[in-house]
């Protein structure tokens, strides 16, 4: 069958999705004999019948091998993690380096932010040299020889799912639980994976804001993952403040470094629990892992990689002289108090006003701003405790961002932080 209206109508009548129609549709949108009409035909119909983890499972595996698929022959496990994205959430730069240093593998192709959640990608161009873009000859030998490397997706994994996220945007089916499980796992399992972990973030800077579209999400991402032959368990997470003390490129970079030599707080402890749940999916043990962050192991780790990947070879040890600092640095002041709540999602769109994130695809973005500093839950504020300090271009941009900032907060008695993991969703 080459035709794609059957599968289409089978979809809009209840019948569901098998493999074939999967592999047809898939096939179809990565060479173009899948109309747009017909793609956005295809999305609404997943959007209003569902497919089920059956039909995710499908479309997912045909999603992955319409395009390039890695395979690794490495003497240890191979695994990543996802997250649906928040302020303050620097994880991957410290997880990758973490789970090397255990000795397992962690070929990470990410993203780059767009809205307000910031992108993995555009924290690590903030240090000067490091390239995203590697050949996969490259991309597989500073894998093998430092354990993980951090670069964008090129354009030879799950084309399929580049053309369907377009189609999705301009037929309002974004909102479908089907295929954006289809589309995170679709590049993700083009990888290589033996074992992946999930962060799915719930609360006021969450992409999915309510606990319970979270915990749909999250169990159809184990779900269909599992399914689709990898390990993979996920972890609901805490998006009602930062995770982080800061957001902006450079320093969250500069706030991921301190982290990799030891510091405390939610960054880190996140971090460990998401290297705990991958380890053990992997059939590894998570002894030690503590113990790599405060001796320098998963730092010297990191600093390899940037290095490889054409950063500065002494980050570590002179992040003041490669991150560039923002020419203006205001604070957010603020009557006496305790913090009560957090618009988080307010935060980022702040980030995104200093030029530190984007509205479109492809626009340009300053790494020096930001938002650090940045008050937590519970936290006691006033004339000596500012909401935050805000880095920024210019005076003016200085002024809106501090407006923004001090409306995201609100003072009062009932500012007590909820679990950093909400939830624990696995096979």
């Amino acid at each position: 069958m080459t035709d794609p209206r059957p599968v289409i109508a089978a979809i809009r009548d209840g019948r569901g999705l098998d493999g074939p129609g999967a592999a047809l549709i898939a096939q179809g949108l990565a060479n173009g004999s899948v109309s747009d009409a017909q793609a956005g035909a295809f999305a609404m119909a997943v959007l209003v019948k569902g497919i089920g983890v059956p039909g995710r499972v499908a479309l997912t595996r045909a999603m992955r091998d319409s395009g390039h698929v890695l395979h690794w022959d490495l003497p240890g496990p191979v695994v990543d993690k996802h997250s649906t994205g928040g302020i303050g959430d620097a994880v991957s730069l410290v997880l990758a380096p973490l789970l090397a240093a255990r000795g397992v593998f962690v070929p990470m192709i990410s993203g780059r932010g767009l809205g307000h959640t910031g992108g993995t990608l555009d924290k690590l161009e903030a240090i000067p040299g490091y390239r995203c873009d590697q050949s996969e000859d490259d991309f597989r030998r500073i894998v093998r020889t430092v354990g993980c490397a951090i670069v964008a997706a090129s354009g030879d994994f799950a084309p399929a799912d580049r053309r369907l996220y377009a189609i999705r945007d301009e037929s309002a089916t974004v909102e479908s639980i089907d295929l954006i499980t289809a589309s995170i796992l679709s590049k993700k399992l083009a990888a290589g994976l033996q074992a992946l972990v999930l962060d799915v973030k719930a609360g006021s800077g969450a992409f999915l804001r309510k606990a319970e579209s979270s915990q749909r999400l999250a169990q159809a991402l184990v779900e269909t993952a599992n399914g689709a032959g990898c390990p993979t368990a996920a972890l609901i997470t805490d998006m009602d403040q930062p995770l982080a003390r800061s957001a902006g490129n450079a320093l969250e970079i500069a706030e991921s470094i301190r982290v990799l030599k030891g510091e405390p707080g939610a960054l880190r402890d996140l971090t460990l629990a998401l290297a705990s749940e991958v380890l053990r999916l992997a059939g590894q043990g998570d002894e030690g892992l503590e113990d790599l962050l405060d001796s320098g192991a998963a730092a010297e780790v990191f600093g390899r990689m940037v290095a490889a990947q054409g950063g500065p070879a002494d980050l570590l040890d002179r992040p003041d002289t490669h991150l560039a600092p923002a020419p203006v640095v205001r604070p957010v002041p603020t009557p006496e108090g305790r913090i009560a709540q957090i618009d988080v999602t307010a935060l980022g769109h702040a980030v995104v006003a200093l030029g530190g994130g984007r509205v479109r695809a492809g626009e340009a973005i300053d790494p020096r701003v930001g938002l650090s500093m940045l008050a937590k839950l519970g936290d006691e504020v006033g004339p000596g405790r500012p909401l935050a300090l805000v880095h920024a271009a210019d005076d003016t941009a200085a002024e809106v961002a501090i407006a923004a900032i001090a409306a995201a907060y609100r003072l009062g008695e009932d500012g007590v932080p909820g679990p950093l993991v909400r939830d624990r969703i696995a096979p």
